[in-house]
């Protein structure tokens, strides 16, 4: 069945048939994959009076919290976001109790941050819809669907430099 994409590209068949705009198939549709994905997790994350940033902030400490807390500077590196953005995200989650940041042990010019146990519970509380949201969005697509997809990404990923 044709969808919106196959719509823009028959249109620029006719009128430059000179192009391949193939790559436009898959750029068109993973913008407009993200714009839905998007929309369908601010409205979960809402729901837990959060914000995508937020989430990541919280998820990224929850999953480490085995190392006693991060640096901004590695917390920044997760996110791929600037030092000024993830100052602002650290200041928005400390004034509502959910972060704490202390000197580090191995380096007092350091800070640590870590998640405070109502950040934990909110974490705790809020992955699983998390989790239910993107199986919802990807219920379309068989195990074995999700898996190549996963795959393809991973290797344009790859390409296009991102890193671990």
């Amino acid at each position: 069945m044709p969808d919106h994409v196959d719509h823009l590209l028959a249109q620029w068949a006719v009128e430059r048939p000179d192009l391949d705009v193939s790559a436009m198939g898959v750029v068109g549709r993973l913008a407009r994959v993200q714009r839905l994905v998007e929309a369908e997790l601010r409205t979960t994350f809402a729901a837990h009076d959060l914000d995508a940033s937020s989430f990541d902030v919280l998820a990224t400490l929850r999953r480490n919290a085995a190392a006693g807390g991060l640096t901004p500077a590695a917390l920044m590196r997760s996110a791929m976001v600037t030092s000024g953005a993830i100052t602002q995200r650290l200041d928005r989650l400390e004034e509502r109790g959910l972060v704490q940041r202390s000197p580090s042990d191995a380096d007092r010019r350091s800070v640590l941050v870590q998640l405070t146990e109502a950040g934990r519970a909110l974490v705790d509380e809020t992955l699983p819809d998390h989790v239910a949201t993107e199986d919802r969005l990807l219920a379309g697509l068989d195990a074995e669907q999700r898996e190549l997809l996963a795959s393809t990404l991973r290797t344009l990923l790859e390409h296009l430099g991102d890193e671990a």
